[in-house]
This record gives C-alpha cells, structure tokens and sequence, in this order.
C-alpha cells in the first residue's frame, strides 16, 4: 500500500507571483498577492513568514484529518487517526482507519484510490512522500479522550518518557482518564499517572 506520491515537491521563491504558483497552501489563500502587499512587509524574508504563517495554521495532520474524514465515513469505516512522520530519510503520511467488524485490505486499497487523486488537488505536504492507508489494528494507540472512553476496563500499555520504580513500561487494565491523566490496575496496584509522564497509552491483546 506504499505509493511514493508524485508532484508534491515545489520549489519556494521570494516572489510573491512564483509563491501562488505553488499550490502548497491549498485553498487557505486564492487572492492574487499584490507587489504592494509585497513592499508593505518590509522586505521579501518577512512577507514570506507572514504569507507561511497565514497558510499553515493548521498542521498537515489537521488539514488531512478535515478533508479525509468525510471521504473515509462515505466508504463505511471511520477515521482513528493520522500521521506524519520522518522515518530515516523517508517521509509517510499514514491514515489509519476502523470498521465494526475489522479492517480488510479491500477497505485500505478502496480508500486509498479515493484519497489519492483529493492530497494531490489540497496538496497539503510540499515534500515527497508516502501514502498509506492502514487499519488501525488490535493494539492501537489510545489519544483523544473519546479513545479512553471507548475501551474503558481493557487491557493497555502505558509507556514513560521516565522510569517509574525503574519501569518505564506498565502493562494494566485502564481504570481511568481525566485531562490527560492515565489509571491503570497493574496487578494489585491502582496507579495515576500525570499527562507530563506518559509517553505513549496503546491497547494491549492478552493471548
């Protein structure tokens, strides 16, 4: 399911007309930018981080997130989650995907045709990379609230950026979850960890 996505590398220029040419802002900014806006902002460096600013208020998972969703509800799954991230010198955009019932690989190739041809007109990234679209799988991450909620009093584990009783690792039943606070049953011990402390909450598949 990994296709290296073409035409999404532009160049960025100092002026103003080669800037629009690049579609990298998707339809955040339509207006044509005058040469007058241009010398208003004092110099081509600060009108082109305002013009940046402007355009990428929303982070690339965000934007995605906005356009994928309706796309992967129409298919019959929901959206769980989005990713981008640098792996080596590689770049992956990743949906990851849930249906009642599971995720088959019919459900990753149908979304993914229709998703193709919808990054290439938004064009959210300006570099190259990969595109892939996975079910989000028995031993998923937990990250919004709704998540916590949802798999109450199942089996997860909680990872630390900091050793706790020189463990940076618990596996638990999940008890609870408040503002970013985590509980965990580990054991005979019930314990609270702060939002600062966890690292990574996921599902754990007790065999």
């Amino acid at each position: 399911m990994t296709r290296k996505s073409e035409n999404c590398q532009k160049n960025l220029y100092f002026f103003p007309d080669s800037l629009l040419q690049n579609h990298i802002f998707g339809d955040i900014i339509s207006a044509k930018v005058r040469f007058d806006d241009w010398k208003e902002r004092g110099s081509p460096l600060s009108f082109l981080n305002a013009f940046w600013k402007e355009g990428h208020d929303l982070k690339v998972t965000d934007q995605v997130t906005q356009f994928a969703k309706p796309i992967v509800e129409e298919a019959g799954c929901s959206l769980w989650d989005v990713e981008y991230v640098r792996e080596g010198s590689e770049r992956f955009l990743r949906i990851y995907i849930d249906k009642e019932g599971g995720v088959d690989i019919e459900d990753c190739e149908k979304i993914h045709r229709r998703l193709d041809p919808v990054l290439d007109e938004q064009d959210p990234i300006a570099e190259s990379y990969h595109f892939e679209v996975c079910s989000a799988g028995l031993e998923r991450a937990l990250k919004r609230p709704d998540d916590f909620v949802r798999f109450m009093d199942s089996p997860v584990l909680v990872k630390l950026y900091r050793p706790y009783n020189g463990l940076k690792e618990f596996p638990g039943i999940l008890r609870g979850y408040e503002d970013g606070r985590v509980t965990v049953e580990a054991g005979k011990e019930v314990i609270t960890f702060e939002k600062s402390q966890v690292a990574l909450v996921r599902l754990r598949v007790e065999f």
